[in-house]
Formats: C-alpha cells, structure tokens, sequence
C-alpha cells in the first residue's frame, strides 16, 4: 500500500492557501482512494533533523516567531523573498518535514512501497539560513540527509517537477555525488523566478558532485505532455539508471499542470501517472512524493489523485496529446545532454552537431517570438481540459496459461488452453522475432539504453491497445532486466500486455508475473558504459525513424538497441504513422 498525510498551514497569500490540500484530500477521499492508502501520524521534525540542512541560526530565528507581534512578523519576513510568516508557521513546518521523514521511515521499513505527503508549507526553495519562495524549511532536502544517515543509503535521487526551480535542494546538494538532484522549471533566459543563473541547464553541480546536478531550463511557456516525456525519455531516465538510486524523492510541485496560475503549462494531469510509473522501478520501488507547488483547485488534486492512483498500482491511462516535442523543449534537451556529456557514459556517445552551438547560443541569449494562438492567449484559468478517464483496475490483473508442471505464481489466475494456437500464427511470431533477433544482439547497457531511446518514444507516440512481448529462447537479458523491460511496458495500453515465453523458461514465470500483478522490478547494478558498435545501431534506427516519429528527436543522443526479444505494439489499423519497425 502507499500512505499519505495532510497538513495546513495558512498563509497571508492569494494562491498558497489551505484549499490546496482540502480540494486534494477531499478528491482522494471522493475517489476512494484514501481508504485503500495507510494513513499515518505525523511528528515534529526535531532541531537535529532540521539542523542536516539549515544553519542553527535560522533554526533559532525561526523558533521566535511564535512569539513575535504582527508587525515583527512583518518586518522579519522582509528579511527573506516571497515567504510568509505567522505564529503558527513554525510549527506547521516542523510537521512538514516532520512527514516527509516518516514517510521515509515508512518505505525504508517496508510498512509501505511508496507514499505521498501532502504538506504545507512546501521546502523546495528553502536554503541552509534562509527562507523563501513560501518555504521554511526544506522537507525533501531533509529527508534526503536523513535517509543517507540512518538508513546507511549510498545514493539518493531527487526529481524536481514543480514549475519552479527548487535552488534550495539545488544548492544543498551541488557539491554531493551521492545526491543526483534533477529538476525541470520554468526559467524563460532567467526572466522568471527565481530568476538566478544558477538555475540554467550549465549548471552541473560542483567539485566531487559535478554531473549530479541536472537543470532542464523551459524557456517558454505551454509545454505539453510530448516535452515532459521527452525530457523523461532522453535526460531522466538513463541518467537515473546510471546513477542507481536506493531510494527516489519526488518534489512534487503540480504547479507544471495545466491551468496553473505560475507554471502556465499546458500538461495534463494523467501525465504525472506516467512520469510517477516511470520512476517506480527505480530503487526496488522506494519512492517517496512530497507535495511542493499547485495552485490552480482543479488541476491540482487531479493531478495529486493520478500520482496516488499510479502509486496504488492502478492500470495507467492512456496518455493525452502527444504530439512532437516543441523546438523550445528540443532546444533546452540538447543543452542539458551537451553539458552533462562528460559525466555520464549513457550520454558521451551524444555526438556534436554542427548546430551545437548555435543552440547553445540560443539557449543563453536568444528570446524567440511567435504569434500567439487564440489558445495560447487565454490565461491559465480560462483553459479547459477534460477530466481525466477513470482509472479502473479489473478484477483479476495478471492471468497465465501454463504447463501443468508450472506453478501458477501467486497473485494470477490460472488458465486453461481450450485449442491449440494457430500454426500459421506460431508461423509469422517465429518469423518476425527471428528477423529482431538476428539484427541487434547487445549488452545489458544497450538493452537499457534502447528502452530509453527508442522503445518509449516509440510506445508513447504510437499510442498502442495492446502490448505483445515475446521472450527468446535463447534470450541472453538477465531476469532483472527483463523484468524491468516488462514493468516499463505497463505504460501502453492502459496495461494490457500479452507475455509469450518458452516452455523452458519456468524459472522466469513468477518474476514476470511479479512486475505484471505491478510489483516494483528489482534494482539493477549500476550501468557502464554501452559497447560503441551498440550506440552506432541505434544511432542509425533513431536517424532511419526520426521523421516519422517525432518522440525520438534528439539532437545528437547516441544510446543502444535492444536484443534477444520482441516487441509487438497492436493498435487500430487506421492509426498506423509510419513503416513497420522491421
């Protein structure tokens, strides 16, 4: 199960106010949700805790506003930027980080796999002697030193999806190569808040934690669900898988949602059910979500439900309005993979392109203009996007068909084969799997890389209604691998997925059948460097495919293809865009 808590704190302010987390708790309520989560106590942060990231001085500060007057609140207050305080503020974010710590003891524990925190005040703005941006003290920085301390982790990493820039994680962490921070913001050439320039895609981190910082500047407004999972596909996911986190921490800001006041996105909130399930497989499934920004009371707890739904293990939707990445989106991907090269072997094969770099220029100096849709000139409020489709899981989850020798794993319901299958269907998947198999033979950091690169674009953007996975007999992937592939894939076709196997290949049912009834995969070792001649091949698909498939368009990424395994994505006849992938 996953748990979750609630806190309020009530500032002087128009958007960061209690309804936040009423409208979100009342929604995981009214959609059911709430009853099937572990609800927890929360407890104060004590001053140890508090004292991993903040100065004693600003703990001392902080600790006299309970019994400052009003207008020594103000004037206190002035002191830092865009962050309000009353008596009760203290306390109310004592609690804050209080419950992101408990829902880290919670996951290291094993009481639950995962779990949300719906909190306020939010942390990510914090730093060590200062508050700022709503932020008192910084939850997921706190829990990220709490968890390496008492919990001996060697690695964490921290996704940032809130629409601001979380400088206080950023500078908490930028010289720790055993925190990989990642964050995502609206920075438009520094013109938006923070407005630091520290927060643009060069900034990699410092000294021993060089490379374990990653910034993906938005330099426009109105990114859509197509530049989110770019970013995810391209940047986040093999650089994560590199890494090799034991445990994940999400800043989970919903103000990057559509219809928010401050992010002015036009993501739809299913899409964080997908960025969610594509973290779930990191760290055997140790994810921990902490509520940061969201102020549009629409958007909000619709996203926070699809992030607990998906949390929960539910059947994903199927995405929303994926569409080509935005050349504002491909610009700041190339940039962060540019800068980022010399430290991560998943990406030092991304090749300099001769428009390198002008984009580069771009990304720094150059303000692009364009002539506003109707659309595009609606404030955040007036736009309207539909309710996201109810998310059903079906009463059995995983079924098999199996030799009567073969244990059913726990968890399936067992079928029976009332004919045999079609020979010319056993005919055409032997062919067909024959023709892959013969083509890309690759090592496991290809295989991944593969994943990344080409195979969820390519999911994505097609867009399938059911996923067909073949296994090969003499399939060289190792279980833990295949079981990642195999979770990964429970993002098409709201889970509908079809494993075909060997007889010989008992011993692999039950961990097959694990990742499908949605257990996390378990963690993999950290990845070297891909064979060249496996970068090449996928280079040469990713160049063939391109056009056609917008989702793959990369500026110089050189990844890797897969091997010994075929994949079949089924959709209707008359949704077919491109040549078969032959």
């Amino acid at each position: 199960k996953s748990i979750f808590t609630v806190l309020i704190w009530d500032p002087a302010c128009k958007i960061e106010v209690p309804e936040r987390l009423t409208v979100s708790h009342e929604a995981l309520v009214r959609t059911g949700l709430t009853d099937r989560c572990v609800s927890i106590p929360v407890r104060e942060a004590t001053d140890a805790d508090i004292l991993l990231v903040h100065s004693e001085e600003y703990l001392e500060a902080v600790k006299k506003t309970p019994y400052m007057t009003l207008e020594d609140l103000k004037e206190f207050t002035l002191q830092y930027g865009d962050v309000y305080f009353h008596p009760n503020i203290y306390h109310c974010a004592k609690l804050a980080a209080g419950a992101a710590l408990q829902l880290v003891d919670s996951v290291m524990t094993g009481k639950v796999r995962n779990g949300m925190a719906l909190v306020r005040p939010p942390g990510h703005h914090s730093m060590r002697s200062a508050a700022n941006g709503f932020c008192v003290f910084n939850n997921v920085a706190i829990a990220a030193r709490y968890a390496k301390q008492k919990y001996g982790l060697k690695r964490v990493l921290i996704v940032d999806w809130d629409i601001h820039h979380g400088q206080g994680v950023q500078f908490c962490f930028e010289d720790d190569p055993s925190v990989l921070c990642f964050s995502w913001h609206r920075y438009e050439h520094q013109k938006f808040w923070p407005q630091l320039r520290e927060s643009e895609y060069d900034n990699v981190g410092k000294e021993k934690g060089a490379g374990f910082n990653i910034n993906v500047p938005w330099n426009k407004v109105g990114m859509e669900n197509s530049d989110y999972l770019s970013v995810f596909c391209h940047v986040l996911l093999p650089v994560a898988y590199e890494f090799c986190p034991d445990l994940v921490l999400v800043c989970a800001g919903f103000d990057s949602a559509i219809g928010d006041p401050e992010g002015e996105m036009c993501a739809t909130p299913d899409i964080f059910a997908h960025l969610t399930h594509l973290l779930m497989n990191l760290a055997g499934g140790r994810l921990c979500a902490v509520l940061e920004g969201g102020y549009n009371l629409t958007s909000l707890p619709q996203s926070v439900c699809q992030t607990v739904q998906t949390l929960l293990g539910d059947p994903l939707p199927q995405p929303a309005n994926l569409s080509a990445p935005c050349t504002s989106a491909l610009e700041s991907l190339h940039c962060v993979r540019s800068a980022h090269r010399p430290y991560w072997s998943c990406l030092k094969h991304a090749g300099r392109t001769s428009t390198e770099l002008l984009l580069r220029f771009s990304c720094h100096r150059f303000q692009s203009y364009h002539i506003l849709t109707e659309e595009e000139k609606k404030s955040p409020e007036e736009k309207a996007w539909p309710e996201p489709p109810k998310r059903v899981a079906p009463p059995v989850r995983s079924a098999a068909v199996l030799p009567s020798d073969v244990a059913c794993p726990e968890g399936c319901k067992r079928f029976s084969s009332s004919e045999d299958l079609d020979p010319l269907i056993v005919n055409k998947l032997r062919c067909e799997t024959l023709k892959i198999h013969q083509r890309y033979s690759f090592d496991m950091s290809g295989f991944l890389q593969a994943v990344f690169g080409l195979l969820l674009p390519l999911g994505y953007e097609y867009d399938p209604d059911l996923v067909l996975l073949v296994r090969m007999p003499d399939s060289e992937v190792h279980d833990s691998v295949w079981q990642q592939l195999t979770a990964l894939l429970q993002s098409f076709a709201q889970g509908h997925t079809l494993v075909l196997m060997q007889e010989d290949e008992k011993a692999c049912v039950g961990p097959t059948a694990s990742c499908l009834l949605g257990d996390p995969a378990p963690p993999l070792e950290r990845l070297q460097a891909a064979l060249p001649e496996d970068v090449e091949a996928m280079e040469r698909l990713r160049h063939k495919l391109q056009a056609a498939w917008k989702l793959l368009q990369t500026t110089g990424e050189r990844a890797t293809a897969a091997s010994h395994f075929s994949i079949y994505i089924i959709g209707h006849t008359e949704s077919l865009k491109s040549p078969a992938l032959d």
